[in-house]
């Protein structure tokens, strides 16, 4: 008969001894641990084919080495053998007791948790969900009373079932800050392929933890040069978040945010108690009612201080380009190289800063949300809703920032840590029309539709996109991103004050991000865009125009020749012979092969697609959605059914250059980019398909 040692670990008062007592039927037999004067308690019987020996270590409220119990329950749990680990938790009082749950998950031993005195929890209104439990924890619960010996048996079971078959690990997260930590540390002992026996995970957070073991053996290694530098960085990053230097403090928060988000999740009735102000100010801004409209109206407000704030920063950052690219062509010259430095390089990194005080200002706006506790609540208050769409609550912020801008949309979806509802939310959020799409919807909607409805139908085009994307992460859910749905606690700390130091470093360690990731590799793609609409050259047309120009009247003849040498030689340049070349693709959905170039230019910047079409209809680049003249031209050469299924296209089709980039390294991975390619396309193609059939019959 195999033996079973189960370790039997819970706080004071929480049943323990009854608990043994219910399932060997048999009284204790009592000693002391070796060395010192704490009680030991034992009991052996045989059930099942196996040899069960159940230890009862000394009540604690925690793995600290505080008091003599705290010691004798660490040390027997780290260094004696055993099989098992049985925590009793009182289900009257699950919050307190989850903290030293979180301890021992992080020992990553087998390990069921008895949910003791459920009768008790009943008798005081108390209802626990014990399968949600299970599932965020990654370990077996089981509802007992060692009082009526109800579940005894269940429990007995499952703890001979969990010793046979494979351990598998729990499901213990930290706030995003640690796990962040925890990810870089492990990658690189990852990339050095260190060997060790603990999993990399687990060696990290005795690192992070100060576990004076494990830094004794490592500090002799090859290894620790580099690590001790990345670890004191690490340590730092978690100072900064907790504004104290205590680890043990730190990680002390950490638990119990954990406890707390879990009996969010399980607890669905609760005793009456006096409230604390957490609770009382989680009573309006998570209430049924009011919670998502004071949320509405928080993040209405925040875009509006955005976008309106942001636009100042943003047109002097345009100016300085715009003249730095005139100073490069007097310096360069306006041939070639003139050209490629200002309208290339110079334009395209110009691009990519004049977004920094949107993203500064948004990222401020999230981080004090953040650091005040109520973003967790509102991940909490949306996650039903956005469960049915296969999201999770944190994916909100992501989403609704891709109204203003997919760039730092892509960026905040790095707080959602699963990685199933992150490439989800990564792949739905081109699908919130960005600003930089406005233009193209005002003026399409000026040019075909009345003016009383053009408001009606920009609102039509936001809800239906959102709407859209909703139903895309659904699909997205079900045929590729399969898999079980795991519970994801989010953690629901105390309501503090806010931290303008941590803010600051918050806020510009994104900025700085963000400007690594977009700017460094937007050089190349800009170049790249310039020649492709530049080249090849075309000398006999620059010739005739400039004759015809020399002999022009009028300054206004004059520039209608520079508009229409502009329309030619773009035309005939490689990203026209891409348009004409693709031209039968789009004809289908009613596309001409001007509108067709206009849509592939917006691939760089959607900004770019109404300019475009000045060049391409001979108005110049100067354009903007209110011209006229444009206007004038779009009704005269674009069937109404035409212009429904260009916005439709628009709507849906990838991100601009800089968003592409920034979510190529947000998947980690080129590949997610030619699927997100794949899926905006298909989904665009065939959308703007059924949109123009149904709008030729109107």
């Amino acid at each position: 008969m195999k033996e079973l040692v189960i370790a039997l670990v819970g706080q004071p008062n929480v049943g323990k001894s009854m608990l043994i007592n219910s399932i060997a039927d048999a009284r204790l037999k009592v000693g002391n641990f070796s060395g010192v004067t704490v009680e030991k308690a034992e009991v052996r019987f045989s059930a099942q084919e196996h040899f069960i020996k159940i230890v009862d270590l000394p009540g604690t409220y925690s793995l600290n080495d505080y008091t003599q119990d705290e010691k004798v329950t660490k040390d027997f749990l780290e260094n004696e053998p055993y099989d098992l680990i049985i925590n009793v938790v009182d289900a009257t009082n699950l919050e307190r007791n989850l903290y030293l749950t979180t301890q021992l998950l992080e020992l990553d031993k087998k390990m069921i948790v008895a949910l003791n005195m459920m009768d008790e929890a009943q008798k005081e209104g108390i209802c626990v969900d014990h399968e949600q439990l299970s599932s965020i924890l990654g370990v077996p619960c089981v509802k007992v009373s060692a009082s009526t010996k109800k579940g005894i048996g269940k429990l007995l079971n499952r703890s001979i079932d969990i010793f046979n078959f494979p351990h598998e690990k729990s499901k213990l997260i930290y706030s995003d800050v640690v796990e962040e930590e925890i990810e870089k540390l492990s990658f690189f002992l990852k990339q050095k392929r260190y060997k060790t026996e603990l999993a990399y995970r687990d060696l990290v957070l005795k690192l992070l933890q100060n576990d004076p073991k494990i830094y004794q053996k490592m500090h002799d290694e090859p290894i620790w040069l580099e690590l001790s530098f990345l670890l004191k960085e690490a340590l730092e990053h978690l100072y900064l978040h907790h504004e104290t230097k205590d680890v043990s403090e730190i990680f002390a928060e950490e638990r119990a945010s954990f406890a707390r988000g879990v009996v969010t999740e399980v607890l669905t009735c609760k005793k009456s108690i006096s409230k604390t102000i957490t609770e009382k100010i989680d009573a309006l801004l998570i209430h049924k009612i009011f919670g998502i409209p004071i949320f509405i109206a928080l993040m209405w407000a925040l875009f509006q201080l955005t976008f309106e704030l942001g636009s100042i920063p943003m047109d002097w950052i345009n100016l300085f380009f715009v003249s730095l690219g005139t100073y490069a062509k007097t310096i360069f010259g306006d041939g070639e190289l003139g050209s490629m430095i200002a309208d290339g390089a110079i334009s395209g990194v110009g691009a990519v800063v004049m977004f920094l005080p949107n993203i500064v200002i948004l990222f401020f706006g999230i981080s004090l949300l953040e650091t005040t506790g109520y973003m967790a609540r509102v991940a909490f208050l949306l996650d039903g809703f956005f469960h049915r769409f296969g999201l999770h609550g944190k994916s909100f912020i992501p989403l609704v920032t891709g109204f203003g801008c997919s760039v730092p949309a892509y960026m905040s979806a790095r707080t959602l840590k699963n990685n199933k509802d992150r490439l989800i939310t990564l792949f739905i959020i081109g699908f919130m029309s960005c600003g930089a799409k406005l233009p193209v919807y005002v003026l399409f909607s000026g040019a075909f539709f009345a003016q009383e409805h053009a408001g009606n139908v920009l609102f039509l085009i936001y809800i239906s996109g959102a709407l859209i994307g909703l139903i895309a992460a659904k699909f997205l859910k079900v045929f590729v991103f399969k898999g079980v749905d795991e519970p994801f606690v989010m953690e629901m700390p105390k309501y503090r004050l806010p931290s303008m130091r941590l803010i600051w470093h918050t806020v510009v360690s994104k900025a700085i991000m963000y400007l690594k990731k977009a700017g460094t590799f937007i050089l190349g793609a800009s170049l790249l865009i310039w020649f492709a609409s530049n080249y090849p050259k075309y000398p006999d047309i620059e010739k005739t125009f400039a004759q015809k120009i020399e002999l022009a009247q009028s300054a206004e003849a004059k520039i209608a020749l520079e508009n229409e040498k502009a329309q030619q030689l773009l035309e005939k340049s490689f990203l026209g012979m891409l348009g004409k070349s693709t031209d039968t693709l789009f004809q289908p959905i009613g596309f001409d092969w001007k509108m067709t170039v206009a849509l592939e230019s917006g691939l760089a910047a959607k900004e770019v697609v109404v300019s475009t079409l000045g060049v391409l209809y001979a108005l110049g680049a100067g354009v903007d959605e209110g011209n006229e003249s444009l206007i004038g031209e779009l009704q005269k050469q674009i069937p109404f059914a035409s212009a429904v299924s260009f916005i439709i296209f628009v709507m849906f089709y990838l991100p601009c250059m800089a968003a592409s980039i920034v979510f190529t390294k947000e998947t980690g991975s080129y590949k997610y980019l030619f699927y997100l390619f794949i899926f905006t396309t298909v989904v665009a193609w065939g959308l703007a398909f059924v949109g123009y059939r149904i709008a030729l019959l109107w």
